[in-house]
């Protein structure tokens, strides 16, 4: 009896065992089915981050990463959608999936990388910079000694300036953080600040559509751009990675960066 007991036993935790394996590969399944068969594809922006991603005239989100973006859509048949994320929230809005990625000039940081996120490959080398009004005194970070310095939220901009800038962060008067780099300017241009502390294709993009600021040149440190995904989505990741080889083998890339002569220097990808 004992021993046919065991045997039941034993047949018992075998089904079980089985048919938790087999919900395991179910559920894998399931999962390579739904990505394979996605239909369409949403990216996180800065809706305020000319001259990557932001409204146009028309009503519109464009930009350059806007159209690479849509581009891949294309290539893949997906329909391509536009999630306007806080830039300080954005990966919480990713993990919420509010968004399948943030694709907005965002900087590559080893902290990103360590929380367990899906980073793309660099696709353009970056720099801070300072702006300031045309007419001001200031010609380098020296002569902000005690001046209000605006960057924005949730930016490496603001990362450096409480880490590896720090010791230049308290030379200034106040560090007035905002939502924007819109409102960054709007400070700066209604002298509540002296400066904005931001990226240099954003910096230059607003010089050149308004009169009246200058950028300082000054060395502030390198870093490079790339797309986060949430943990898990290395595949979706290396889908939309092998659509950005595809379009720029057929020239749909180069065509958009045609558009965008300001950054096309420090674009990585270009051949």
């Amino acid at each position: 009896m004992k021993k046919i007991t065991a045997l039941v036993l034993a047949l018992i935790i075998a089904a079980l065992t089985l048919g938790l394996a087999g919900c395991g590969a179910k559920t894998d399944d399931t999962a390579n089915e739904t990505e394979a068969e996605r239909t369409s594809f949403t990216m996180g922006i800065d809706p305020e981050y000319p001259p990557f991603s932001y409204l146009g005239d028309d009503g519109e989100y464009t930009g350059f990463d806007v159209e690479v973006c849509k581009a891949v859509c294309d290539y893949l048949g997906w329909e391509f959608k536009v999630f306007a994320v806080n830039w300080d929230e954005k990966l919480v809005q990713l993990d919420s999936e509010e968004c399948d990625c943030v694709w907005s000039g965002m900087t590559i940081l080893d902290s990103m990388k360590d929380a367990g996120y899906i980073i793309s490959r660099p696709y353009f080398d970056n720099e801070q910079v300072l702006l300031v009004k045309d007419d001001s005194e200031y010609k380098s970070s020296a002569d902000l000694a005690g001046k209000d310095v605006a960057v924005q939220l949730g930016t490496s901009g603001e990362a450096l300036l409480s880490g590896d800038l720090s010791d230049l962060a308290k030379t200034f008067g106040n560090i007035v953080t905002a939502n924007s780099f819109t409102s960054c300017f709007t400070e700066l241009a209604g002298n509540a600040v002296d400066a904005v502390f931001v990226d240099a294709p954003v910096a230059q993009d607003y010089v050149a559509n308004n009169e009246g600021f200058r950028i300082i040149d000054e060395d502030f440190g390198a870093e490079q751009y790339g797309i986060a995904f949430r943990s898990g989505d290395a595949d979706l990741c290396a889908r939309v990675e092998a659509a950005i080889d595809a379009i720029i083998e057929n020239g749909t890339y180069a065509a958009i960066v045609e558009k965008y002569p300001d950054i096309a220097g420090n674009l990585l990808l270009t051949k």
